[in-house]
């Protein structure tokens, strides 16, 4: 196992919303500690609430789904279900897209630098780590039919 391989195992420990808020935290305090060095970014209260809630909701529903088809939500669970309607026909990932979406609502809200780092951290370490190890568990577990859905439907958007 290369050194890459073993980094992304070691981050499939954590689940993806406790990334997220460990980003913000940090985030929040990289505001803090220089807020008078680093350039202003403008915040915007209303546009930073309509893509946090649109974030929220789409998360929430995503969640929904998993639970009433009663499919595990932790990534490294066995998964039961291939879920493939609604939100799901948008992207492959609402849970995920929902909390960058959330994190990019804070960082719009907000309009501190560091929060748009911390936005764009989530979507990497989700897009490099965990979408890889779903992806191949899902082609393991329902071969052609999440191959067919992989083709028909994007990653995030």
């Amino acid at each position: 196992m290369n050194r890459h391989t073993e980094s992304c195992q070691r981050m499939l420990r954590y689940r993806p919303p406790r990334i997220a808020m460990f980003l913000l935290m940090t985030a929040s305090l990289l505001q803090l500690a220089t807020a008078s060095t680093l350039p202003a970014t403008p915040g915007s209260a209303l546009g930073g609430a309509v893509v946090g809630l649109l974030g929220l909701a789409i998360m929430l529903r995503a969640w929904w789904l998993f639970r009433t088809h009663e499919t595990a939500i932790c990534p490294t669970s066995q998964t039961t279900t291939l879920i493939t309607k609604d939100v799901y026909r948008l992207t492959r990932n609402p849970m995920y897209l929902g909390i960058v979406l959330m994190l990019l609502g804070i960082a719009l809200g907000i309009g501190g630098l560091p929060y748009y780092v911390a936005a764009l951290a989530f979507f990497v370490v989700i897009n490099h780590v965990f979408c890889p190890y779903e992806e191949d568990k899902l082609r393991r577990d329902f071969g052609t039919c999440f191959e067919d859905y992989e083709k028909r439907v994007r990653r995030w958007l």
